[in-house]
């Protein structure tokens, strides 16, 4: 949205002027097909258009912009998106980072209109950088019983178990950022939970002192760890009723719709950075069209 001066109808001039911006012509977009008013400011003669203050300014393909939202969080990978927009996989990257970083910003800023949560789970989600020697934990939390993501931070962690010795002979000592993480994540989300709500978690002996830091009037319930019924992914559990089943399923249905969560060994990642932007997609789509019973959002086809 472009910031307006005292006419309602002329935007300001990017330059800083505070007046003189008078409409100078009409062009046509060639992404899109839509037609562009034109502006001058004769203050510093600098000419621009309604289009220089939206987020996609300067994007040749800004068409393929909800179809690719669409794609990455709907279970492709980047080389089959590039395939089948028939575009080249560096724009695929770019337009991923982009969209990555938009949707991160429009998902707390929609988050911040539902009222607080009353009863939250969270939980670790599990995954790889690279190899299995270079694992990753992702701390989600979520709302119970509309499965409505309030947020997430991806942390490295060392390898446990039988690849520990491995790992560490490998690649060195690896740093366990789950606790910063994890904190970094509760500050983010204290305002959207209620000030006396219900916090379920699992029995890990890390997560009660930072939960009665971060949220003192709440109360804590805790629930012991079940066996997964897949192996090597314990979202889903083998027991009839689960008390965290709506943060085991929204981890199960990440694991169904972003590509480098399905498998150990078929679409890895590279960075966790970029595993951060991928998870924040899925989690604008999934709160918008997944869960809530609300109509198709609208910001997806304009971007």
């Amino acid at each position: 949205m472009s910031l307006v001066q005292d006419s309602p109808f002329l935007p300001l001039c990017p330059s800083g002027c505070r007046n003189h911006v008078v409409r100078r012509g009409l062009y046509t977009r060639s992404s899109d097909k839509k037609t562009i008013q034109r502006f001058l400011c004769r203050s510093c003669k600098k000419s621009f258009s309604s289009a220089t203050f939206e987020p996609c300014f300067r994007q040749k393909r800004r068409d393929i912009n909800p179809h690719l939202f669409r794609l990455l969080t709907g279970g492709f990978s980047q080389r089959r998106s590039a395939l089948d927009l028939q575009i080249n996989r560096k724009t695929v990257v770019r337009k991923f980072i982009f969209l990555g970083l938009w949707a991160a910003k429009l998902s707390s800023a929609l988050n911040q209109n539902h009222p607080p949560a009353e009863t939250i789970e969270f939980d670790d989600l599990e995954t790889s950088e690279h190899t299995k020697c270079k694992p990753l934990s992702v701390t989600l939390a979520v709302e119970f019983h509309s499965r409505r993501i309030l947020g997430f931070r991806v942390a490295q962690m060392p390898a446990k178990g039988l690849l520990s010795h491995l790992a560490k002979k490998k690649y060195g000592p690896r740093p366990d950022e789950r606790t910063k993480k994890r904190k970094e994540l509760f500050q983010e989300i204290k305002s959207l939970v209620a000030p006396t709500a219900l916090i379920k978690s699992d029995e890990n002996p890390h997560y009660a002192p930072d939960v009665s830091k971060h949220f003192q009037g709440c109360h804590h319930q805790r629930f012991k760890g079940k066996r997964g019924c897949v192996t090597g992914q314990g979202e889903l559990k083998k027991i009839g009723f689960d008390p965290l089943f709506s943060l085991n399923h929204t981890c199960a249905m990440m694991r169904a719709n972003i590509n480098r969560l399905f498998r150990r060994t078929w679409c890895t990642t590279k960075k966790k950075e970029r595993l951060a932007l991928h998870i924040a997609l899925y989690a604008l789509r999934h709160n918008q069209d997944l869960i809530l019973k609300k109509p198709k959002m609208k910001t997806a086809k304009t971007i």
